[in-house]
């Protein structure tokens, strides 16, 4: 692993080595592979997955690591229905598209609480997530995630530092990247329907539009407080309606609310 530090002295003649290989190679379909390598050398990740984001449809996948046993759990859970809790899914919505950020920056409060974090990060081992955010077309952001366990390296400041230092080249090749390999891509990602009305649909025969909002925030990880904050009411407001919202949904723990809603994505993904 290369130190944090890529100008370091001693890393210096390898890092850019290995910088003159991606520019040789940002337009070609080996780039992703080659950018795993590069920053693997530099953050020790044990995880990487490269989606492209395009508006609230689904995210397309363009390059990972994970084996095929793990698949189901750390890929196609995520595309079909974990992205909509997803922080990174959540930020390029709202317009983030540059640098490198770490899970916990983007996150509600609660996140590491919610079952969402358990469901998905726990099930996978990460512990922890960096983001780099690149916008590679007018209407296309990708992503590069990079995923660490618990046993594994860690997020130092040093590895967070020297990320953000590269994130503006990884910008740009990704940039390169889009312009020669992006057509390829292009029709696949228009063609992933959007599950966003899973939202807009769940629980809409029993629920407010307040209850439904507030199902989303509940859901995101969001605390009592934080909600209350986002949607300018008060926290008792907050707690009736989730009173409410179990009542009407017929559970009683958000573990339930969290595995009906997930249903309820899945029902509306196979109706498109």
């Amino acid at each position: 692993m290369i130190s944090p530090d890529p100008f370091a002295t001693a890393d210096s003649q390898a890092w850019h080595q290995r910088l003159a290989q991606l520019i040789r190679n940002a337009g070609s379909s080996s780039f992703p592979s080659l950018l795993e390598q590069a920053l693997n050398e530099l953050a020790g990740f044990d995880t990487i997955l490269i989606n492209t984001y395009k508006g609230q449809h689904r995210p397309l996948l363009i390059h990972d690591n994970y084996p095929p046993e793990r698949r189901e759990q750390g890929i196609e859970r995520y595309l079909s229905e974990a992205y909509l809790l997803d922080p990174f899914f959540k930020a390029v919505h709202d317009g983030l598209d540059r640098s490198a950020h770490r899970l916990r920056e983007l996150a509600p409060d609660r996140f590491e609480n919610s079952d969402y974090f358990h469901h998905y990060y726990r099930a996978l081992g990460l512990t922890d997530e960096v983001g780099l955010f690149a916008r590679v077309d007018g209407d296309v952001v990708m992503v590069v995630s990079l995923g660490f366990r618990g046993d594994g390296a860690r997020v130092t400041r040093r590895v967070m530092l020297a990320l953000r230092h590269v994130t503006p080249v990884i910008d740009a090749l990704l940039s390169e990247y889009w312009k020669w390999q992006g057509n390829s891509f292009q029709a696949s990602l228009e063609e992933r329907e959007p599950v966003e009305a899973a939202f807009e649909s769940f629980g809409q025969e029993a629920l407010t539009q307040r209850e439904r909002e507030i199902v989303r925030y509940l859901l995101a990880g969001h605390s009592t407080k934080s909600a209350a904050r986002e949607l300018d009411i008060s926290d008792g407001t907050v707690r009736v309606h989730r009173k409410h919202i179990y009542q009407r949904l017929n559970i009683s723990s958000q573990s339930q609310l969290f595995r009906l809603f997930l249903d309820h994505v899945a029902l509306v993904s196979r109706q498109r």
